[in-house]
């Protein structure tokens, strides 16, 4: 049984009854009903046919997001970042420039702090402040370390 016209009439009637496109594909024919269908020729006849609920319109299927979120929090967890999901290089995916802001802001800040509560001395500070900018230590406690080493104690350390 032939009904593309009354498909194509049932989608016009639909867009303007759903207010926005419903094409040929999301019209619905009950099957049981199709020879009432192949018989209607106009317009009202299909209008009379969808209030009867014989046509309808399909809804819209959207894309699932469940998938997308479960591997968003397995991300979060610090999976899925195995060899095989690699595609740049390791200075690609964690710069080496970021790295080394994150380690000399962290170690000038605290450099600062010191300077301000007079742990160490405008001289001094310059001093570890130039051996930071050189590289010499690799993180805070490393720079700490080595400022024990020189005589300099720390408050609330015991």
């Amino acid at each position: 049984m032939m009904v593309t016209n009354q498909k194509r009439m049932a989608a016009q009637i639909l867009s303007k009854k759903e207010g926005r496109v419903v094409g040929v594909h999301r019209v619905w024919v009950h099957p049981d009903y199709l020879d009432e269908v192949t018989s209607a020729v106009q317009k009202d006849d299909i209008r009379q046919l969808i209030e009867d609920g014989i046509i309808k319109a399909r809804p819209i299927t959207g894309i699932s997001r469940s998938r997308a979120r479960k591997v968003a929090t397995q991300k979060a967890k610090g999976r899925r970042k195995g060899q095989g999901s690699r595609k740049g290089t390791a200075n690609a995916r964690a710069p080496k420039k970021e790295r080394w802001m994150r380690i000399i802001r962290s170690q000038r800040r605290v450099l600062k702090a010191f300077r301000e509560d007079e742990t160490i001395t405008s001289s001094r500070y310059r001093y570890y402040y130039r051996k930071a900018k050189g590289g010499s230590y690799r993180s805070i406690a490393d720079m700490k370390r080595n400022m024990e080493l020189d005589g300099i104690s720390f408050g609330g350390e015991q």
